[in-house]
């Protein structure tokens, strides 16, 4: 297979195995959305599902697969025919699709979860990459647990996929327990002893369970990999995935020592990587590389001195790089749509008229309550007018009273799929006493795990932004809300929670599986 070898492909599994962090669930709308906004990054591939795995999987595969006109789109499946028909089926009107499909080598897994030989395994990878070949000759093989595999072995299982058809063939740290000397050595090493290995691209896909997925996923591209298997914020399955913005940066600023580059438009890296964020709820911790609130933060004052001397003394690369715009309009209850519809654009955020006039009436509503709209509230504004999970659960109205010498009490009016419903409950404060009104209204059970407070900016107007997590018959979702009223902002974080339950309840996953 020909190809640039100074040109890593980057292949974004943010809407498979991301979204298999805890909670971290999304319905077609949402996939969507972030699909376009990963074609628009420039990614090679998006792994869009796993078509298998559900209904819903498999619709929002489907819609991503008919929405995209450039970008590769990959449906993941077991080595069996059943998932590779399915997963063909849901790719097949993409205008570049991929079957990715894959069977554990490791040792431990062929003795205790597929209770095969190796003879075995080869020869269902054998038949797996060559039934998916019936369908697309884009084809690419995963070895699940590569990392802990048999080196030789899994030269051979790489030289069966590829002599079967694989044009992609993909060494999993599937659990995270590599080193980055040791992962570049194997690396090495199948480039060296899979004798056919130039008739494909040897790709690897990192998990962060020791904190090394970027550095482990670098290691292999300086020894040979052409393909990184990436998410945003690195979000996936227990610590996570590789983070593409991590990978990416690394190789654009130190592109004169490792001379490999990407497709990837670094200046949509901060919008996309907040979208995933506001979708997910799931919070971008403040000293993460790149995209943390802190990446660009200089406090100490010989950094302070250095910064406004030259930038570079303590800079490696300028915010602009990465989408972080220096020059912010301020925006308040005067600004037009117009000058709404720019900073949205900046923002990353392309909306449709409808789309557009929805906010601006949001826009309106919340500038009479700030003197000045920031960013973060237009990504919120955003999220609860555009992204949010479809609504069982609307909240109409809400009236709490509490204090030092009154029981806290929540009087709660919602909407249930279009029926109006009212309640009033108390509890240890107004929160509590929320939570309590609308969980009787909704007749749900869900187990409060865990519940966070932040402010969206400074000042005493600021949006307070409640991320909550629930639990319920063994269902985990995430509920976010935003509102200069913190309670508000807690109900509607609740609300949210319980909307997202629904949706895991209406759509089961079958099976869920990672590489």
């Amino acid at each position: 297979m020909t190809m640039d070898k100074n040109r890593v492909i980057i292949f974004d599994t943010t809407l498979r195995d991301g979204e298999q962090s805890p909670g971290a669930s999304m319905n077609t709308a949402e996939k969507l959305r972030l699909a376009v906004q990963l074609e628009k990054l420039g990614v090679d591939v998006i792994e869009a599902g796993f078509p298998a795995a559900s209904e819903g999987d498999f619709d929002a595969v489907s819609q991503i697969a008919a929405k995209l006109k450039h970008v590769q789109v990959a449906g993941l499946a077991r080595a069996t025919e059943k998932d590779i028909d399915r997963a063909w089926e849901a790719v097949r009107h993409a205008a570049h699709p991929r079957i990715h499909t894959f069977i554990a080598t490791s040792d431990i897994h062929l003795k205790y979860k597929l209770r095969m030989n190796r003879d075995e395994v080869i020869q269902a990878a054998i038949e797996a990459v060559r039934h998916a070949r019936t369908y697309t000759d884009n084809v690419e093989f995963s070895a699940e647990d590569g990392s802990r595999s048999d080196w030789d072995f899994l030269c051979q299982v790489f030289e069966a996929a590829i002599d079967a058809g694989a044009t992609t063939v993909n060494l999993p740290d599937t659990v995270g327990y590599a080193v980055p000397d040791e992962f570049g050595k194997m690396v090495r090493y199948v480039c060296e002893h899979t004798p056919n290995i130039d008739r494909a691209v040897l790709s690897v896909h990192c998990h962060n369970d020791l904190g090394l997925a970027t550095a482990n996923t670098l290691a292999a591209i300086q020894a040979g990999a052409r393909q990184a298997e990436v998410t945003l914020n690195g979000i996936g399955e227990r610590a996570g995935n590789t983070s593409m913005e991590e990978v990416v940066m690394a190789l654009h600023t130190r592109q004169n020592h490792i001379g490999l580059e990407t497709g990837i438009h670094t200046e949509h890296i901060h919008a996309s990587s907040r979208l995933v964020s506001m979708i997910t709820g799931i919070l971008v911790q403040p000293n993460k590389a790149i995209v943390g609130a802190n990446a660009f933060a200089h406090e100490a004052g010989i950094h302070q001195d250095g910064m406004l001397k030259n930038p570079m003394t303590y800079e490696i690369m300028r915010p602009e790089t990465i989408g972080l715009s220096q020059n912010q309009l301020v925006l308040g209850k005067h600004s037009g749509r117009h000058a709404l519809r720019n900073r949205l654009k900046e923002l990353g955020y392309e909306l449709s008229e409808e789309e557009l006039d929805l906010i601006f009436g949001k826009f309106k509503d919340l500038a009479d309550k700030k003197k000045h709209i920031v960013d973060e509230d237009l990504e919120v504004l955003v999220t609860e007018g555009i992204l949010r999970t479809s609504d069982v659960f609307q909240l109409d109205y809400m009236q709490v009273t509490s204090g030092t010498t009154v029981l806290p009490m929540a009087s709660v009016e919602l909407s249930i799929n279009g029926r109006t419903a009212r309640n009033a409950g108390y509890g240890n404060g107004p929160i509590d006493a929320a939570f309590n009104s609308i969980a009787k209204l909704t007749g749900t059970q869900s187990e409060l795990l865990r519940f966070t407070v932040s402010a969206l900016s400074g000042g005493t107007d600021s949006m307070g932004e409640v991320t909550v997590r629930l639990r319920e018959n063994g269902l985990v979702a995430l509920g976010k809300g935003a509102d200069p009223d913190i309670i508000t902002a807690s109900a509607k974080a609740y609300i949210n929670g319980l909307n997202r339950l629904e949706y895991l309840k209406a759509h089961p996953v079958k099976a869920r599986q990672g590489l």
